[in-house]
């Protein structure tokens, strides 16, 4: 997908998003939130904020696990995933970074959303 590919569509997930829990278009911050909730599996609550970034961790883990790598090692007594680096992740640019979550995120949704 071209940049401009992954902008049209990120920008239509967002409004989705925003629609679907009547709130502002999210950022990838609060997408990998989302996605954290859903792998974890427990249903919406309220999380710490220690947990909030664990959420994020899991999520970002989850959608590298995609490319290789991380792998997923299994659950804590407590149900939480735990994720082990496979090999090294490169050093992506800035926008790198920016289009390569936009692009896993947008996979992940495709796979998950009913359209």
């Amino acid at each position: 997908m071209s940049p401009g590919e992954v902008n049209s569509k990120w920008s239509k997930l967002q409004e989705r998003i925003a629609v679907d829990f009547d709130t502002e278009k999210p950022d990838i911050k609060v997408m990998l939130f989302l996605i954290g909730v859903q792998e974890l599996g427990k249903g919406p609550r309220k999380f710490s904020k220690r947990q909030k970034e664990e959420l994020m961790h899991i999520a970002t883990c989850r959608l590298f696990s995609e490319l290789g790598f991380y792998e997923l090692e299994g659950l804590d007594q407590d149900g939480w995933p735990h994720w082990r680096l496979i090999k090294p992740i490169p050093n992506y640019t800035l926008l790198e970074q920016e289009m390569l979550f936009k692009s896993l995120i947008l996979s992940y949704f495709d796979e998950y959303l009913v359209n």
